[in-house]
């Protein structure tokens, strides 16, 4: 039953992308060029049910795929990727500085950042940032204009889900550096 519940949804949030398609092909593309792995979608769950995808957006307003990615039989902790142009791209918490969340970004070779952000189907871009951090876990979700905050979740093709959260190793704010970039902590998709 809770199967059928899920199918219903993913098609309810589906079916409300005008750009959903384009999507799809994106997605395949991956597949495609990418035989070694299995990719779970990444998507921001509304209490609706609605699903939003999760994007990453260029400074030309370019939006990439969010993807977790499966490189082994485990599934219990999966890694955090944009593809960007054949490339696959860490996605890091940064350091808050004076921000109230810790912003996430995906960073370029060149350590150029990438806003990561859900998307509405009316095409517009809601943030997403780590919210709150519990011992080494950091929440993160994403946040509508009414302050509610929502989970993002990582969606197996046979239908398993895990959570995406931020993990910290180490206690200093600074958990290491990623082409340049000082970055907080990993994003992992998560078994909950």
């Amino acid at each position: 039953m809770s199967f059928v519940i899920f199918l219903f949804i993913v098609g309810n949030g589906n079916a409300q992308d005008p750009d959903y398609y384009k999507y799809e092909q994106q997605d395949k593309e991956l597949i495609r060029n990418h035989p070694d792995i299995i990719i779970w979608n990444v998507k921001a769950l509304l209490p609706s049910g609605i699903l939003l995808n999760v994007k990453a957006i260029d400074k030309n307003g370019n939006m990439h795929p969010v993807k977790a990615i499966q490189d082994f039989e485990q599934t219990q902790l999966l890694d955090f990727k944009a593809f960007v142009n054949g490339i696959l791209l860490p996605i890091k918490l940064l350091l808050k500085e004076n921000n109230k969340y810790y912003p996430l970004k995906a960073i370029h070779t060149d350590g150029t950042l990438l806003d990561i952000k859900a998307i509405t189907a009316k095409g517009e871009q809601i943030d997403i940032k780590g919210v709150r951090q519990s011992g080494n876990i950091i929440h993160i979700e994403a946040i509508l204009n009414d302050g509610d905050f929502y989970n993002i979740i990582a969606i197996s093709p046979q239908g398993e889900m895990n959570l995406v959260k931020g993990i910290k190793m180490y206690k200093d704010s600074v958990e290491t550096t990623v082409n340049g970039v000082k970055i907080f902590a990993h994003v992992k998709a998560i078994r909950q």
